[in-house]
């Protein structure tokens, strides 16, 4: 039987962190017998040391399975909530998905949310309870929370073990009997959505693409919506582990396009690609560039490593389009690059993978985000980092990122959750709870604020149950301030920050006293202030090292001892005049930590 013939069925799998999507992946690879027990290894399909040893998914990846006469397309997503955007193109390039959700600790944030990108793609939804090995497992409870929320019957429900491969059988006859086949084509034209892309040193950039219509060869020429570039195919084939060549790729088929591109640029997730002379008339709807959401500085710790760091950067471009980077120099810390990220986690993978895969050792900025300013003029700028916010006098009004952050969370935990959202400033939406013991809340919340330790309250008050995922929803006008820190009254770039006129003072103070535990003393006393604008709002002064210069006397007449007191303060003071304070890196990384 040839593969045209056989049946296909594209699924994908969604689930929150740590749920257990790519240990249920490599099940399903082993029982089919797609990959060898030899070649077998934990998370087959999370290729990156840091995915394996996070125990998370952080590019997508795809994989072609034979079994019982049907062709059946895995689609790994992401996990995280930085990788939304990702995760929402993987589940238009399918007909179904696996919601997984855990025996002992239930449906999470990102639970709710995948779901939901995933009925908007208007999917077959298969739900699985996994991990029903767990001694804790509550598969009662967990059964409960998903009808309440897929409003399904407790039959629907597959109960599976990913660890002993418990009920993988019922999910691939599942898969099959539930999830449709692909619509067929109405048109000839060739017309693939990209998911994904990887750059291959040797080949470029390599295109993960869904077809849905027409079909496409080697030698064929193709073009991209986003960006008219046209390129000739050197390749197609589809993922079995390995790629595995084709003569085309049809309608319907998940499979990878090779055509010589060294510019991933040029490759963007969501976009359409068709043929440059037979194009199809419309791209596939959804498609948007990816914006970067928080921003930080990212400098060489020794001054030396700046190419490095550059080559670096360029090197992780190439297989991530969403990180974003431009050259800034830092009066503090000397020559480094502003960098663009989708969120927290994305920041942390990247100074992890420069670190490691580098061996880079690097200083980063506190993380901001972006802000709009309104001008007097009428006009409005962005700012991506506090120094360059315009002075008052320009300025009218301020607008910050809102996010509406979606939090489920034990019941017992309900008072702490909503204590902890009311002084980030958060704006409280709705309640509504998913069983007896877990409730979902929805809070309006300044981005800015989910930066600083957001997280980490969270789980202290809730002792590590609540989880937290949250959605960009639009810019508003608030009050906020420049926080400006001045040492010796020299304003230090690194350490201003953009914060909420209620906790500017209490930053200041906080900061101030920080820098005075952290500075060493010099020979003149040095004044340590934070000021908003022209007004200095908290300050603190280092003592200055004091000589006894009149140790030496020995009686005599009291005019001797105000002579040399004289010629001392009249030195200190000339020394003040003169004298430069060299704030250490130390005590900079340790008040970028607070």
């Amino acid at each position: 039987m040839s593969s045209t013939t056989k049946p296909i069925r594209n699924f994908c799998i969604i689930a929150h962190i740590d749920h257990g999507k790519s240990t249920l992946a490599d099940r399903l690879l082993e029982h089919t017998g797609t990959i060898s027990k030899k070649k077998m290894q934990d998370q087959v399909l999370d290729n990156m040391e840091l995915e394996r040893e996070r125990g998370i998914t952080i590019k997508s990846h795809s994989i072609r399975i034979d079994y019982n006469g049907h062709i059946l397309n895995l689609i790994d997503t992401p996990g995280h909530v930085d990788f939304t955007y990702e995760v929402s193109r993987t589940l238009s390039a399918s007909e179904g998905a696996l919601l997984i959700v855990d025996a002992a600790q239930g449906i999470e944030a990102q639970t709710v949310t995948n779901y939901l990108l995933a009925i908007d793609n208007d999917l077959e939804i298969i739900p699985v309870i996994n991990k029903v090995d767990l001694p804790n497992a509550d598969i009662e409870n967990v059964t409960s929370q998903i009808i309440e929320l897929v409003g399904c019957s407790k039959d629907d429900i597959l109960l599976a073990s990913a660890k002993t491969g418990e009920g993988i059988e019922d999910i691939l006859t599942t898969i099959i009997d539930k999830i449709p086949p692909p619509d067929e084509p109405k048109n000839e034209e060739f017309k693939g959505l990209i998911f994904d892309s990887i750059y291959d040193r040797y080949r470029g950039v390599v295109a993960y693409v869904r077809v849905y219509e027409g079909s496409l060869k080697k030698g064929s020429r193709i073009k991209f919506f986003a960006h008219n570039t046209h390129y000739d195919v050197d390749e197609v084939g589809h993922f079995v582990i390995e790629r595995k060549k084709a003569d085309s790729i049809k309608a319907g088929e998940v499979g990878y396009i090779i055509a010589n591109v060294r510019d991933i640029e040029h490759v963007l997730a969501g976009d359409t690609v068709t043929n440059f002379n037979k194009p199809c008339k419309n791209p596939l709807p959804g498609f948007q560039k990816i914006k970067p959401m928080v921003f930080s500085g990212l400098f060489p710790s020794d001054a030396g490593d700046y190419d490095d760091l550059r080559t670096a950067l360029e090197k992780l471009k190439l297989n991530d389009a969403s990180l974003s980077f431009e050259p800034e120099v830092s009066d503090a810390l000397g020559f480094g690059y502003r960098c663009g990220f989708l969120g927290l986690l994305h920041m942390e993978i990247i100074q992890e993978r420069l670190e490691r895969e580098f061996d880079l050792s690097i200083v980063t900025t506190s993380p901001n985000v972006k802000y709009l300013a309104n001008l007097k003029d009428g006009s409005q700028v962005e700012v991506q980092r506090p120094a360059l916010l315009p002075e008052p006098k320009f300025l009218e009004s301020l607008m910050e990122p809102i996010v509406t952050a979606e939090i489920l969370t034990p019941v017992d935990y309900i008072g702490n959750v909503m204590k902890i959202c009311e002084e980030k400033r958060g704006k409280y939406k709705s309640t509504q709870y998913l069983s007896k013991s877990k409730v979902q809340l929805i809070y309006e919340l300044p981005l800015g604020e989910i930066l600083f330790d957001f997280y980490d309250k969270m789980k202290s008050g809730s002792k590590g149950y609540a989880s937290f995922d949250y959605t960009f929803k639009e810019y508003q006008t608030s009050k906020l301030d420049k926080l400006d820190i001045l040492i010796n009254k020299e304003p230090v770039d690194a350490l201003s920050m953009i914060c909420a006129k209620k906790d500017s003072y209490h930053r200041g103070l906080a900061l101030c006293q920080k820098l005075k535990e952290l500075i060493p003393r010099h020979q003149i006393q040095i004044p340590i202030q934070a000021s908003i604008g022209s007004r200095v709002i908290a300050r603190t002064n280092i003592a200055p090292f004091r000589k006894n210069v009149t140790e030496k006397l020995y009686g005599g007449d009291v005019t001797r001892k105000n002579k040399l007191l004289q010629k001392q303060k009249k030195g200190k003071k000339r020394m003040r005049m003169i004298g430069r304070v060299e704030v250490p890196q130390e005590a900079l990384l340790a008040v970028l930590k607070i």
